[in-house]
């Protein structure tokens, strides 16, 4: 308990969050950011840790919406919770933008397990998605490229199998949540433990596209109302 207790203090330190009027702290965000380095990688590539999410050219309204989430608590991850708790929104807003100007390539792919059958599977689910089922093809919201569009849809790619997993795992059983109507509870509730084994694997195996950014904001319209995707006019 001592130690993380003092490894949560010196990321507060660098995050400029318990900086007095007389503390100096980096004044760039390249080095205020060195606290997210150890969990999310340089520039918020990502690292071998499955469960640490590539942070890095995701829209900067959906990694603030991440930011807000665990700072209220929607989003459960103590060490999270805590370091956020003392945060601004509008530094919150810097962090976002930050991560989502960053283009670094994506991590290596690490090897698969998983059959032919099972990612044969996983691509007619993110390509096509199952009309039989309501369920829609990821692309449809995600873009064909996987890279999201701006503001609120992320990329899906430089992610691993099992972050994945568990991430559709929290829609499927309410342990994750998003502004309503939350559309990705909604689809992730119609996928059986297979369906979420094969889109996991299969968006784990693909490589960078020619041009990582996410969409422009209107580039293609969604297939349903999602609350984290505002209509024009409208504020997430």
């Amino acid at each position: 308990m001592f130690v993380r207790g003092v490894f949560l203090a010196s990321c507060l330190s660098l995050l400029g969050a318990v900086a007095s009027a007389e503390e100096a702290y980096p004044p760039d965000m390249a080095d205020r950011v060195q606290a997210c380095t150890p969990c999310h990688g340089e520039q918020g590539k990502g690292t071998n840790d499955p469960y640490f999410p590539r942070l890095a050219g995701k829209p900067a309204g959906y990694l603030y919406n991440q930011l807000e989430a665990f700072k209220s608590g929607r989003r459960k991850y103590p060490p999270m919770n805590y370091l956020l708790a003392f945060l601004t929104d509008d530094y919150l807003r810097q962090f976002a933008a930050y991560f989502a100007d960053q283009r670094p390539a994506l991590p290596e792919k690490p090897p698969t397990d998983a059959s032919a059958a099972v990612l044969d599977h996983g691509h007619t689910l993110v390509t096509q998605g199952d009309l039989d089922r309501s369920i829609p093809a990821c692309v449809s919201c995600h873009g064909g490229s996987l890279t999201g569009q701006e503001p609120g849809i992320p990329g899906l790619l430089g992610l691993r199998a099992s972050y994945i997993s568990a991430q559709l795992g929290g829609w499927r059983y309410g342990t994750r949540t998003a502004t309503a109507p939350d559309c990705m509870q909604l689809v992730a509730g119609r996928l059986t433990e297979d369906d979420v084994r094969a889109v996991a694997a299969y968006l784990a195996n693909q490589a960078q596209p020619a041009d990582p950014a996410p969409s422009a904001a209107g580039s293609y319209s969604l297939p349903f109302a999602c609350g984290s995707q505002p209509e024009k006019g409208r504020t997430p």
